[in-house]
């Protein structure tokens, strides 16, 4: 698993693509939060916090993120490596998790330069230093979950296609389903809204963004992501026999 996550790393940083994502989630958000003026505008709210950030990043990840991990199999198929890639001596699910952990380790890189938004925040509060760090905390940590959650949907929908594109809208639609689309469906059922909104990512990442790390939110992310790596592995035992 170690050499397909060093391989992937290698990729992304060996061409433009790492460097281009990093620095087009950092302008994006850069413009969002501090230039266009708006409800995501930080200065403009009046208020010393991150939220803004956190509730602009799962938006942009839902187009980020699948731009990633549509090549992660599509390009193997595409190129004819993928049948090479499987007589590797190593398992399915260490290949699936050396393309998982890859792409997820540079969406990790990606926030880390987010941080100083939080030393910027905390020095322009009155008084200086206050924002409420528990809901912040909070909040990344229900960001790497829901990350993690995308990523899984991105590596599932590249082993569908050779075509990368054909991955990338089936992921923005996948990750779009299930951040947004549980959350507004609920509103539709109002009996049975509490059920269906669970189903979705947004309850749960809100819930962590107040800084209270329940366990079925976590369990919530966790099953999200092994199901759809569990999908890509069975996907590929097809390809494999």
């Amino acid at each position: 698993m170690k050499s397909i996550l060093l391989r992937e790393i290698k990729s992304f940083f060996g061409s433009p693509i790492g460097y281009l994502v990093i620095a087009l989630f950092l302008i994006l958000n850069g413009l969002f939060l501090w230039v266009f003026n708006g409800e995501y505008n930080i200065l403009n709210s009046g208020f010393a916090d991150m939220s803004p950030f956190f509730t602009l990043a799962p938006w942009i990840f839902i187009f980020l993120i699948p731009a990633i991990t549509m090549r992660s199999f599509s390009d193997e198929k595409k190129q004819g490596t993928l049948e090479l890639l499987l007589t590797k001596p190593l398992s399915l699910w260490q290949i699936v998790c050396g393309k998982f952990l890859g792409a997820f380790l540079l969406i990790v890189i990606a926030i880390i330069p987010t941080f100083i938004y939080v030393l910027i925040i905390s020095n322009l509060g009155q008084p200086e230093g206050n924002i409420d760090m528990g809901s912040t905390w909070g909040s990344y940590f229900g960001l790497l979950f829901l990350m993690a959650g995308y990523t899984a949907i991105g590596i599932f929908t590249s082993s569908l296609s050779d075509n990368q594109i054909v991955a990338f809208l089936i992921a923005v639609f996948l990750c779009f389903i299930f951040y947004f689309g549980f959350e507004s469906f609920s509103s539709v059922l109002p009996v049975f809204s509490n059920f269906i909104a669970a189903l979705g990512m947004e309850a749960h990442f809100k819930s962590m963004s107040r800084g209270v790390l329940d366990t079925r939110d976590i369990i919530y992310f966790l099953s999200v992501t092994i199901a759809f790596l569990s999908f890509t592995v069975n996907k590929l035992k097809s390809v494999q026999w």
